[in-house]
């Protein structure tokens, strides 16, 4: 017989249907030469400190850094799970071999390795790697799978960051809770991805709290129903504007140039993880671990692909099943039909080989919606197929004017989009965005026809520009500057690039946040996330720039990410996380500040 193990059981129960493992027992299902069982997720847990040694159960400076020889996993303490885990013992003792069925990710290799590494597993192991449950996709699976060999790097890039996150979160926790906690107020909790996202939340904070707001002044003028704006510095008070005001306000204004481009606006990108959290956040006001459940719950429904995805690509072979998808979209017939029949367009933003690692995007399997979804796993499957349609749309072209015009010696320019054709904007429900960049929202939208050497009366008046302070964060903002380790980027193509040093994994950001507001450390005030006192005053004890720069941290995932590709050492990455929290142990028991702060928990 040979072994499938799944991760859930609602999985399970969908590759025994294909395989025709139709037997039901307790824990398994039997048929065809199969078994197919399940884990519950983790089964397993890397030991605790007082499973190495007695001397770590009581909380002391002397005990610190624990780094045991070597790391050893445990059973998780559950009835539950004691009992499906000798299931699988019992199966894994009797099978001839085992097909890893795990969820493909770095994760779910963690999770089924070491099941199989506790139940003492000598048996040959392939490897299941699909990114969808459809019935063709698992089918496809089990006639193409994968060596465990393959996937060594995987398992190695899981097992450092599960070993990372116990050396620094239990170590650096110990630490600060005895040197800085008051009396009796409980634990301080650091973390190698929470400690550098709150000091993120904490540094945003103290900048709005901090902010001065300065004024400045610039000339504008309005011509024919028109706001320009001239090129000179802007002014530092009213007085020295109003100079350079008295000496054009008599003077005609003629305009010196009129410029006509035409434009094009590509579609946005398919979704990753982070990217439809970020959405989810902005129109539906969903939490992001509230979207990845219920992007997950689509993915267990044979609805979407795998949704713990980090790219926003597709690979070649997707193309030719996308016509089929586009097609099972029955309830978006006014924007896929006309897609259908034709070739369709294959965007080098959409689809690239070099771009893909374990999964792509994600995208709609092509199974029609069942009845009994709810509304807000409608909504989510309704952001995913949108954004799937508009990438084979055609592009939103518009028209941009450029006027430029004088007084005298101040030049003044104004700038007017206007869009031709909206193209893949219709299915967001965007059709015109016509605008000067200059004009005030009372003015009116069309532009007039200008001529060169044309003049006339003008009304210039001087515009007053207040500083504004930065924004708190919301959720979907936090998940952006995690995702590029605290830099502002905008451009979606530059975002890209640094998602391989972002912090923390995008199934495991929702995660990190959520810890935060069960810690106390943050807390929410509409849409906004602000720090408690308690997250700012940890924040403050904590010097050791390690532990609290998102750079830092982001650097530390990349070699993550690396160890995953098989370019870096996983030796050397512990190594060096050991050589840190040594270095971190003496300096914070070093420190004579006396400083003591109430917990957040």
């Amino acid at each position: 017989m040979i072994l499938c193990i799944t991760e859930k059981p609602s999985v399970g129960q969908s590759i025994a249907n294909i395989l025709g493992a139709t037997t039901r027992h307790p824990g398994f299902f039997e048929g065809n030469g199969y078994w197919v069982s399940w884990t519950f997720g983790h089964l397993c847990t890397l030991k605790e400190p007082a499973d190495y040694t007695h001397l770590w159960k009581k909380w002391s400076f002397s005990s610190l850094p624990m780094i045991p020889p070597r790391f050893g996993i445990k059973l998780i303490n559950n009835k539950g799970i004691e009992d499906q885990f000798n299931i699988l013992c019992k199966l894994i003792e009797e099978c001839e071999g085992i097909i890893n069925c795990g969820d493909a990710g770095q994760e779910g290799e963690l999770i089924q390795r070491w099941v199989m590494q506790k139940a003492g597993c000598k048996k040959p192991v392939k490897r299941l790697w699909i990114s969808s449950l459809t019935d063709d996709a698992i089918r496809e699976g089990f006639n193409n799978l994968k060596s465990e060999k393959d996937l060594e790097p995987l398992y190695h890039a899981g097992l450092c960051r599960a070993i990372g996150d116990w050396l620094l979160g239990i170590n650096a926790t110990r630490l600060y809770t005895l040197k800085y906690s008051s009396h009796g107020s409980g634990i301080l909790s650091v973390g190698r991805v929470q400690t550098p996202t709150l000091a993120m939340i904490v540094d945003r904070q103290k900048e709005i709290e901090g902010f001065v707001p300065s004024t400045s002044w610039e000339i504008r003028t309005i011509y024919r129903g028109v706001t320009f704006t001239s090129d000179k510095d802007i002014f530092k008070t009213e007085e020295e504007g109003n100079e350079y005001l008295n000496q054009i306000k008599d003077l005609p204004f003629t305009i010196t140039d009129v410029t006509e481009k035409k434009g094009t606006e590509a579609p946005p990108r398919l979704l990753d993880l982070t990217s439809l959290q970020v959405e989810c956040n902005k129109k539906f006001g969903f939490s992001a671990e509230e979207t990845l459940n219920l992007i997950q719950s689509l993915y267990e429904k044979k609805l979407t692909t795998y949704p713990r995805v980090d790219t926003t690509y597709l690979p070649d072979d997707v193309y030719p099943k996308c016509e089929g998808i586009l097609k099972s979209l029955q309830d978006y017939k006014p924007f896929t039909e006309p897609l259908i029949g034709k070739k369709l367009k294959k965007s080098k933003k959409v689809f690239d080989n070099t771009k893909i690692t374990d999964h792509h995007a994600i995208i709609p399997t092509g199974v029609p919606l069942p009845a009994g979804l709810s509304d807000r796993e409608k909504n989510v499957f309704d952001m995913v197929a949108r954004h799937f349609i508009a990438a084979f749309m055609p592009d939103c072209k518009f028209k941009q004017i450029v006027a430029k015009g004088k007084a005298g010696k101040v030049n003044f320019k104004a700038t007017y989009k206007s869009i031709t054709d909206p193209g893949w904007k219709t299915i967001f429900g965007k059709t015109d965005d016509s605008a000067s960049s200059n004009q005030a929202a009372d003015e009116p939208q069309n532009f007039p026809v200008f001529t060169n050497g044309e003049s006339g009366s003008h009304q210039p008046f001087l515009y007053k520009k207040t500083t504004q302070p930065p924004k708190y964060f919301t959720e979907a903002t936090l998940l952006r500057a995690m995702e590029t380790a605290g830099q502002k980027i905008e451009d979606e193509t530059l975002r890209e690039a640094l998602k391989a040093n972002g912090i923390g994994r995008p199934s495991t950001r929702a995660a990190i946040i959520e810890i935060l507001f069960k810690r106390g450390y943050i807390y929410r005030e509409r849409k906004s996330i602000k720090a408690s006192q308690a997250g700012i005053d940890l924040i403050s004890v904590i010097r050791d720039e390690l532990l609290k720069s998102a750079k830092l941290t982001g650097i530390w995932e990349g070699k993550l990410r690396q160890i995953e590709r098989g370019e870096y050492s996983a030796q050397q990455f512990i190594d060096e996380l050991k050589l840190q929290i040594k270095a971190i142990t003496v300096n914070v028991i070093a420190d004579n500040s006396n400083v003591t702060i109430g917990a957040g928990s």
